[in-house]
């Protein structure tokens, strides 16, 4: 199996993050299929474009500021190696970056971590809430599935445009932080992320559907939906809340089979560099 370019040892236990491949969607109701191809062709696509090779020798385009961590690629595990795996993750005080696969596998990753650091301080990147109640267990009702384990008041939603009624009702019921492209249009970029950084508790958890941001930068993904998150904005808070600490983060929902010339594939090998390089203090519990 290729490996994703920014990793740098084999040796799981002195890693600090851990690249896990869930190539899953099963409980995807989406029209576009595909997801499952995601894990292969963003690696392929890192190793294409961001990796460079010269007198024989591999060089990597790495970001601008930050530092190199000790990053594992684990490969690839199926759905129901996750309770096994994140476990011993979280055991071990390492940081998953998992990329899917359709959203639901966020519920399950979540709900294992939980289980052993407490709740958690969830940021929730994505075109729609994901707030479903009425239906669980699939890709539209993440948080609805992950409520008992998730801290409301320190959590929040970013790029969110496209709620259905109930979605609605459920965020106003439960008083959850909604930050739609609008509010970053009409306040910066600056002052938002400076209000989720205040939000946020500890044990925070990132999980980044790349529909937040605008079809034009992010084409391949399941769910499109115009007047998304341009992509400077979204990686911009994503270093800054990189930076404060995370202990996971997950990319969700690049569909391959719909993206032109791999863009979406190449801006989500990006968006894990920008993490993995800005990757400050962790917190645990």
């Amino acid at each position: 199996m290729e490996k994703i370019c920014w990793a740098n040892t084999d040796n799981f236990d002195e890693s600090e993050f851990i690249i896990v491949g869930i190539p899953d969607e099963s409980q995807s109701h989406a029209l576009r299929k595909g997801t499952t191809e995601a894990p292969f062709k963003i690696r392929q696509i890192s190793n294409q474009r961001d990796s460079y090779e010269r007198n024989g020798e591999k060089s990597l385009g790495r970001p601008f500021q930050g530092s190199e961590k000790k990053i594992h690629d684990i490969g690839n595990i199926s759905r129901e190696q996750i309770k096994a795996l994140y476990d011993r993750i979280s055991s071990l005080s390492k940081i998953p970056v998992s990329i899917g696969g359709d959203h639901s596998i966020t519920s399950q990753i979540i709900n294992t971590m939980a289980t052993r650091l407490g709740k958690i301080s969830l940021v929730y990147f994505d075109a729609h809430p994901d707030f479903v109640s009425s239906t669980t267990n699939y890709y539209g009702s993440v948080i609805n599935d992950v409520l008992s384990n998730i801290e409301i008041e320190s959590s929040v939603q970013i790029g969110i445009r496209t709620p259905e009624q109930e979605e609605l009702d459920n965020v106003k019921k439960h008083n959850l932080s909604v930050i739609t492209p609008f509010d970053i249009a009409e306040q910066g970029i600056e002052q938002i992320a400076n209000s989720v950084l205040d939000r946020l508790g500890d044990n925070v958890y990132v999980s980044f559907d790349m529909d937040c941001i605008d079809p034009a930068y992010a084409p391949g993904v399941s769910v499109p939906v115009p007047l998304g998150l341009n992509s400077t904005d979204a990686v911009y808070l994503l270093q800054k809340i990189a930076k404060k600490g995370i202990i996971g983060i997950d990319i969700m929902e690049v569909c391959p089979s719909f993206d032109v010339k791999d863009r979406t594939s190449h801006l989500a090998s990006r968006i894990i560099s920008e993490v993995l390089y800005s990757s400050g203090e962790k917190y645990f519990g």
